[in-house]
């Protein structure tokens, strides 16, 4: 696991967490709200890098987000064809 994947997760866990706070909810209602377990969300919240990106969105969706590709720094000389 890289320090970037660390930090992302860990981004993510503390933005669920303040929009859950926020909308006054508790964990347990936030997981029955998204369809997925408590554990989940515990997890997500505390930044686990590893979890399953369909389970993450639905806890995403409650709040109207979703994971989704961004465009990365290149480095120079790197035209991003893969061909």
């Amino acid at each position: 696991m890289s320090d970037q994947a660390t930090i992302s997760a860990q981004k993510m866990g503390d933005l669920v967490r303040q929009r859950r706070q926020a909308n006054n909810l508790t964990q347990r209602e936030l997981s029955e709200l998204a369809g997925v377990g408590l554990r989940l969300v515990s997890e997500l919240e505390r930044g686990k890098a590893t979890l399953r990106t369909d389970a993450v969105n639905r806890v995403l969706a409650v709040f109207g987000l979703m994971l989704g590709a961004i465009p990365s720094p290149r480095n120079a000389g790197d035209t991003g064809d893969t061909t």
